[in-house]
C-alpha cells in the first residue's frame, strides 16, 4: 500500500473513530434528559448540568496525556487502547441505580473525548503542511457525532422502550454504545498502520511539554474554549433547553439540536480549507464577530410583560359627569382614553420577530367624583411581547454553530505551523483547555438558570466570552503590526499554500511579539 493510500485511510478511519467517540461522549445529553422527563430518576437543573459536564471534564484532562502517548507511541495504539477502555465504563452506565453511580459512570466513558488529541497528532503527521488544515479539518468533522446522538439517541431510545411501555429497557442503550467502540478498535487496529512524529522521538516527557511555556498556547486554548467547548456544551444543553422553554418532545428537541450541532461539525473540513486559503487569522476574525452578533440576539428571553403606560390627567378640577367606554368628562370638559379592547390575534400562533406593545388606559375614578387639577383620571398599562420564535431561534443557533465550527478548524490550523514537532502536546492542552467549556458550561447554565429563572442568561455568558476572544486576538494583531516590520509579520501570518509553504517561526523570542 502507497503512503498516499494509508494516508487517506489512517485519515478515514481516525474521522470514523472520532464522530463514534463524540458520539459516545455527549451521550448524557440525551439520556439524562429522557431520564428525568419520565420520571425514573428525579434530578434538578444543577445535577442534570454536572452529568452532562462530568464527562466532559474526563475527556478534556486526559487530551494532554494522551496527546504526549501519541507522540511518544503511535497514534494506531493509543487510537486502540482508548476505545477499548471507554467501551467498559460505556457498559457499566446501563446498570447504575443512583445518582453517584451514573456520575462515575460517566466520568469513565469521558474518555472518549481524548479521542481528539489522538486523532489530530495522528492524522497530521501523515500530511504536508500545506495539507494538513484541510485533513485536520476533515478530522474534526467528527464533531458530528453529537448530532447522531441528538437525532438516533431519542429514537432509539423510543424503540428500545417500546414508547414507554418498558422504561427500564433505557440501559440497554449505553451497552449497545460500548459494542461500536469495541467494533471500532478491532478494525482501526486492523485497518491502519503506524506512524510517529520524527522530531518527537529522542525527547523526554519533560522536553516535549516545553511548548506550553508560550503564551500563544493558552491563548489558542481560550479561543478553543468558546468554539469547541461552548459547542460541546451546547449541544447537549439545547435538548432541556427546546424540552423548557418550547415544550416540545425529546424527539423534536434532538432534531432541533442537531440542526446545530451537526452542521457544525461537517463545515470544520470547509473551515480548515479557508485556513489554508485565507489564513486562520481572518477566519477567527469572522468567528468572533458573528458570534457576538447571534449570541446578543439570543439574550433577549422569551417574554409577555406589563408595566405602567401612559396615564390620563385631569387638566381643571371639577366634578366627574360622565365615565364611558373611551370617555371621562370632568365638568365641561372631556378627556379621551385608550381602552383595553379585544385580545389580539393569538401571538403564539403566528410568526414575530420583533417584540410586540400596546397600551391601554383605565378609568380611576367614578361618576360624581370631585377631582383635582393634575388628579389621575384613568391609569396606563403598556403590555409587552416577545414570541422568541422557535424557527427564528433555531436559525441564530445554526448561525453559532456554523461559525464556531468555521473556529475550530482555524484554532488547529495554527498548531502545525508553530509547532510541528509537538502538535500532540500542544494539540492536547488546547484541547485541554477547550474541553474544559464543555464540562464547565452546563454546569455553568444550570446554576444560572437556577438562580436568575431565565434559560437566557447563558448567551449573555457566551456574548462575553467571545468579545473577550475577539479583544485579545485583535491586540496582538495590532501590537505585532506595530512592533514588526511587514516582513516578519507576513511570514507569520501568510497562509501555506501548495508553492509555497509558510515557514515554521523561530519561538525565541518574548511572547509580547506573539503572532496573531
Amino acid at each position: 500500500m502507497s503512503d498516499r493510500s494509508r494516508a487517506a485511510t489512517a485519515l478515514a478511519m481516525s474521522t470514523l473513530a472520532f464522530t463514534l467517540c463524540f458520539a459516545v461522549w455527549t451521550l448524557n445529553g440525551v439520556l439524562v434528559t429522557f431520564l428525568v422527563e419520565n420520571g425514573l430518576f428525579r434530578w434538578d437543573t444543577a445535577q442534570i448540568g454536572w452529568l452532562i459536564g462530568i464527562p466532559v471534564l474526563t475527556g478534556s484532562v486526559m487530551r494532554l496525556p494522551v496527546g504526549l502517548l501519541t507522540d511518544r507511541f503511535g497514534g494506531r495504539k493509543v487510537y486502540t487502547i482508548l476505545l477499548l477502555l471507554a467501551a467498559l465504563p460505556t457498559w457499566l452506565l446501563g446498570s447504575v441505580q443512583s445518582y453517584r453511580g451514573f456520575l462515575l459512570a460517566s466520568l469513565g466513558f469521558g474518555l472518549s473525548g481524548a479521542a481528539f488529541a489522538v486523532g489530530i497528532a495522528y492524522s497530521s503527521v501523515w500530511f504536508s503542511k500545506a495539507r494538513q488544515g484541510t485533513a485536520l479539518g476533515i478530522f474534526g468533522a467528527g464533531n458530528a457525532g453529537s448530532a447522531l446522538t441528538s437525532m438516533g439517541a431519542p429514537f432509539l431510545l423510543k424503540k428500545l422502550t417500546a414508547g414507554g411501555a418498558n422504561l427500564e429497557a433505557w440501559r440497554m442503550l449505553p451497552k449497545l454504545y460500548a459494542v461500536i467502540l469495541l467494533v471500532m478498535a478491532v478494525a482501526f487496529f486492523l485497518l491502519t498502520h503506524e506512524k510517529k512524529a520524527e522530531g518527537a522521538q529522542g525527547k523526554t516527557f519533560v522536553q516535549m511539554l516545553a511548548p506550553l511555556r508560550h503564551v500563544r498556547v493558552w491563548r489558542f486554548g481560550l479561543y478553543y474554549f468558546l468554539v469547541f467547548g461552548c459547542f460541546v456544551a451546547l449541544a447537549q444543553w439545547l435538548i432541556p433547553y427546546y424540552v423548557g422553554v418550547y415544550g416540545m418532545s425529546l424527539a423534536m428537541a434532538g432534531l432541533l439540536a442537531s440542526l446545530f450541532s451537526l452542521p457544525s461539525g461537517l463545515i470544520r473540513a470547509a473551515g480548515g480549507w479557508m485556513s489554508d486559503r485565507f489564513g486562520a487569522r481572518a477566519v477567527m476574525y469572522w468567528t468572533f464577530g458573528l458570534s457576538i452578533f447571534a449570541c446578543a440576539a439570543l439574550m433577549v428571553p422569551r417574554m409577555s410583560i406589563e408595566s405602567p403606560g401612559p396615564s390620563v390627567l385631569a387638566q381643571v378640577g371639577g366634578v366627574v359627569t360622565e365615565v364611558a367606554p373611551g370617555r371621562i368628562v370632568v365638568g365641561d370638559t372631556a378627556y379621551a382614553f385608550r381602552t383595553k379592547g379585544a385580545e389580539p390575534e393569538a401571538q403564539n400562533e403566528r410568526l414575530l420577530v420583533l417584540p410586540q406593545s400596546r397600551f391601554w388606559q383605565t378609568p380611576a375614578v367614578k361618576l360624581g367624583d370631585r377631582v383635582k387639577k393634575k388628579q389621575l383620571l384613568a391609569s396606563g398599562t403598556t403590555h409587552v411581547f416577545f414570541q422568541a420564535n422557535v424557527w427564528i431561534f433555531t436559525f441564530l443557533v445554526f448561525v453559532v454553530g456554523i461559525v464556531w465550527g468555521l473556529g475550530k478548524a482555524a484554532v488547529y490550523r495554527y498548531i502545525p505551523d508553530y509547532f510541528p514537532d509537538e502538535v500532540g502536546v500542544v494539540g492536547g492542552i488546547v484541547g485541554v483547555i477547550g474541553g474544559l467549556g464543555g464540562f464547565v458550561g452546563p454546569i455553568l447554565f444550570g446554576y444560572l438558570l437556577k438562580a436568575t429563572g431565565l434559560w437566557t442568561t447563558m448567551w449573555l455568558f457566551l456574548a462575553a466570552l467571545s468579545v473577550i476572544c475577539l479583544v485579545w486576538l485583535h491586540t496582538v494583531v495590532r501590537r505585532l503590526t506595530r512592533e514588526q516590520n511587514e516582513t516578519l509579520f507576513t511570514r507569520f501570518e501568510r497562509p501555506a499554500s501548495a508553492h509555497a509553504p509558510a515557514p515554521a517561526p523561530a519561538f525565541a523570542g518574548a511572547d509580547a511579539a506573539e503572532p496573531a
